[in-house]
Parts: structure tokens; sequence; C-alpha cells
């Protein structure tokens, strides 16, 4: 009677014969409380998908893209292309020529936002400005990515004196007025480049790769680095105390296989977030250089530079400011929109 009582008393720690037995089917789906494996780009990008506003902005740059890089091609404008007769027309107006042309049954392409003062579309010519700013936008960021991350990984990784030197130098060109340096140097620049460009062959055939977007390059290359080089290092200096780097060292690698193959791949996060928030950053300095006249030669045109040649008909064509600054404001907003949402993503200090 005891043992019986035993047995059936649920706090009791005497075991039962059946406690041994197998475990079937449905209890052992019942103990399985691990998710499935995912690798870290995989749980990134799911987790990305799940932010409504990041995927807004990125279906507009994939837009935006397709505006500047494939529109043109199927336009039937260049915008290089002077129409005589055409000057200062509004949107979906017609010349003169152009009308006779219609009434005679031809087909005549609309100029969905009119022309310029030397019968210029202006559709293709923001057509184009979107691409220069999104060429100097992304080429900037991947000259910046390149040094910074190089500069902040050799700075973070070795430490001491060398580091001290190193930061000591991005101080230096923190405490420079860029603004002034840019203009600087793009006004000593932009003459030597324009002239090596019309004695070299073979720079003469980049087409939009003119002086003025090299200068802006090197500009760049120079100057914006510094952000991302204190980023950079700030990881390297927390990783490079783990103990995989130690286990590498204990290995025999190399500082350099060490940066590049342990270091700055698991850094990738934080360097995918930084370039992508650099991206609206250089967008808006390279039209801002350009509506002071500082930025892509004449005829091609440039965001800022379409909005500084609208600024003298404010008054009368109130629309050509709008429509760049509209594209640079939309660019802008996008890439930022992205850049928080993969900072949400892939930062491990924001994961839940």
């Amino acid at each position: 009677m005891e043992e019986n009582r035993l047995n059936t008393n649920p706090l009791s720690f005497h075991l039962k014969a059946e406690d041994f037995l197998p475990a079937d089917a449905s209890e052992k789906k019942e103990l399985v409380v691990m998710r499935e494996s995912v690798s870290y780009w995989k749980d990134g990008f799911t987790r990305l998908l799940k932010k409504k506003l990041a995927m807004t902005a990125l279906a507009f740059i994939v837009f935006v893209l397709f505006f500047a890089f494939v529109f043109p091609s199927f336009y039937p404008y260049r915008y290089e292309q002077q129409i005589r007769g055409s000057e200062d027309l509004r949107p979906f107006e017609y010349s003169q020529e152009e009308q006779a042309k219609i009434d005679g049954g031809e087909s005549v392409a609309p100029h969905y936002l009119g022309t310029d003062s030397l019968g210029r579309d202006m559709m293709i010519r923001i057509m184009m400005g979107t691409r220069i700013s999104l060429l100097v936008g992304l080429i900037a960021s991947f000259i910046i990515l390149i040094i910074g991350s190089v500069y902040g990984a050799i700075s973070g990784y070795f430490g001491g004196r060398t580091d001290m030197i190193m930061m000591r130098i991005v101080d230096i060109i923190y405490t420079v007025p860029d603004i002034l340096v840019i203009i600087l140097l793009m006004v000593t620049l932009k003459e030597p480049l324009k002239i090596l460009f019309e004695k070299n062959e073979f720079l003469s055939k980049l087409g939009v790769i003119g002086p003025g977007l090299i200068a802006i390059f090197i500009t760049f290359s120079l100057l914006y680095w510094v952000g991302m080089a204190r980023i950079i290092r700030g990881q390297v200096m927390m990783i490079k105390e783990q103990e995989f780097v130690t286990a590498a060292r204990a290995l025999g690698a190399s500082s350099s296989r060490i940066i590049t193959k342990h270091l700055l791949p698991n850094c990738i996060g934080t360097i995918i977030v930084t370039t992508t928030l650099q991206i609206p950053s250089a967008i808006f300095t390279e039209s801002f250089l350009s509506f002071l006249g500082l930025g892509v030669s004449a005829p091609m045109p440039s965001l800022g530079s379409l909005a500084a040649d609208a600024i003298s008909g404010i008054t009368s064509y109130t629309y050509r400011l709008i429509a760049p600054a509209v594209v640079i404001s939309i660019i802008i907003l996008a890439f930022n929109l992205l850049g928080d949402g993969l900072r949400d993503v892939f930062d491990p200090k924001l994961k839940k």
C-alpha cells in the first residue's frame, strides 16, 4: 500500500520502469525546439525583407537605376541634342516645326518636361544627371570603402604607436574644413585633368567619366575616408582579441592574412551599412559642387548643374528647378532609409 502511494505521488523522486521506455515519434517531435540552421547572410536578408520601409526604399533605388541607365537608351532624344526652334518649351509643348510634322501625320516624341533655353530636352538631361550623381555616389563610396577599411584595419590591428600615429593623421584631416579643401582641389585639379584627357586618346573615350568626375573622385579619396577608418578601427580592436584570431596567430598566419581573411570579413556588416550611408553623402556633395559650377563639364548635365541653370528662370520655369531637386531628394532619402534598415539587420547590438 505504501509502495503504491509513493508511485502515485507527483512529488516523489522514485523512478518507474515506464520512464526508461524509448520515446515514440510524437514525444520526439515535442522535444525538438531548435529552429532550422541558417547562414548569416540568409538570416540578414530574411530580416531585411520584413523591413517594409527599407524594401520600399530599395524598390525606389532600383527604379532610379533603370531611370538613369536603361531608359536613356530608348529615349528619342540625346542629352546634348539642340533642337532649333524648340527653345524654352513647356511640358508636352511642341515647336512650330514639330507641330507641322504632327499635322502632316508624322510621329514626334513629346518633351515630357519641356526644353531648356538651348532647345535640349529636359527629361533626358535629368536622366543623365541622375546617372552622373549615382556614378559619383557609388564609385566614390567604393574608393572610400577600400581606403578607409584598409587604413582602419591596420591601425586597429597593430595598435600602440602605429595606431597613435595613424589616428593623429585622421584627427588632422578631420580638423580641415572639407568644403574649402574640396573647392581648392577641384579648382586646382580640373584644368590639368582636362588637358590630360584632351591629349590622351584612351581617356577621351571614357564618355561620362571626364576630368570633372575624376577630380571629384580624387577629392573624395583624399578627405572622406576618415569616418570609415575610425569605424573599422573600433570594430577590429574588439574582434582581434577573440579566440579565432589568437588561433590564427598560433598557426603562424601573417598579419596581412589575419587582416584580410579574419578581421575584415567579420566587419562586413558594418562595412555594408557605412558604405550605404556614405552614398547619399557623396551624391549631395557632388550636387553641391555642380551647383557651384565645379562639377562635371558641359554639355554633360548633373542634377546640381541643372538646378543651377534653373535659378535664372525660376519665376517663369519653376519646374526646371523642382524636377532635379525632387530626384536628388528621392535618391538621398531612399539610400538613407535603406542604410537604416541594413543597420537594424546587420548590427548585432540591435538584434533582438
